[in-house]
């Protein structure tokens, strides 16, 4: 059983952190892959952002930074194209092709903030996930799925009661997500996709690491 997964599952929340932990996650599939470029990559990252925000920065200043350095300097967006693609899951996958899913775009984007002591959030929206930047007294929310687009209240009204139309119950499943919680999202979408495709035996494997990773969580 690897060593990394039963850390996650024993270490505390707050002590995750998320971009390691998703590297470690996809390097179950990728026995072979050395991980010390994409952790110099991330580090190549942190630099250009502490670099473009500077020394003192407002929440509406974290999110332009978080946006230009990963989607304009790194190229880093959505995949629409071919969004049940597993490889969007797959946080090795995404750094390599700089394409992935909502909640593994999220998890760069938050530990990126985070490494450089901003207050930022993996978001859980109904139907999507968003980042959440800054203190709860002005919060400024981004899309990286679109490329670190900024979602005002309007917008973001509109994407929760497109889910549901009664807007209490919708605000209701807007919620910062634990960092299990963002990492089980991440597995969930691998291991629903193999069950979709027929791979039964792949999707076992996943909730297993689930389980092991996170057994206090439910899966659904």
């Amino acid at each position: 059983m690897d060593h990394d997964l039963i850390h996650l599952g024993l270490v505390e929340e707050d002590d995750i952190v998320l971009d390691d932990a998703a590297l470690s996650l996809a390097r179950l599939d990728h026995a072979d892959t050395d991980l010390a470029p994409y952790d110099d990559l991330l580090e190549a990252i942190g630099e250009r952002l502490a670099a473009f925000a500077g020394p003192t920065t407002t929440a509406q200043d974290q999110a332009a930074a978080l946006a230009a350095v990963f989607a304009d300097e790194f190229g880093f967006a959505g995949d629409a194209e071919t969004y049940d693609d597993p490889a969007n899951a797959d946080l090795i996958q995404v750094i390599d092709r700089r394409r992935g899913l909502p909640i593994s775009l999220a998890i760069l984007y938050v530990a990126a903030a985070r490494r450089l002591g901003w207050s930022a959030h993996v978001l859980d929206v109904p139907g999507h996930v968003l980042v959440l930047v800054g203190e709860e007294v002005a919060p400024v929310i981004i899309d990286p799925f679109r490329r670190g687009m900024t979602v005002d209240r309007d917008q973001l009204a509109t994407m929760v009661t497109a889910m549901d139309p009664e807007p209490r119950a919708a605000v209701r499943h807007v919620a910062a997500m634990p960092n299990r919680a963002v990492l089980l999202r991440l597995l969930l979408n691998q291991a629903t996709r193999a069950e979709q495709s027929g791979k039964g035996r792949r999707a076992l494997d996943l909730y297993t690491r689930m389980t092991i990773m996170a057994p206090g969580y439910g899966h659904a």
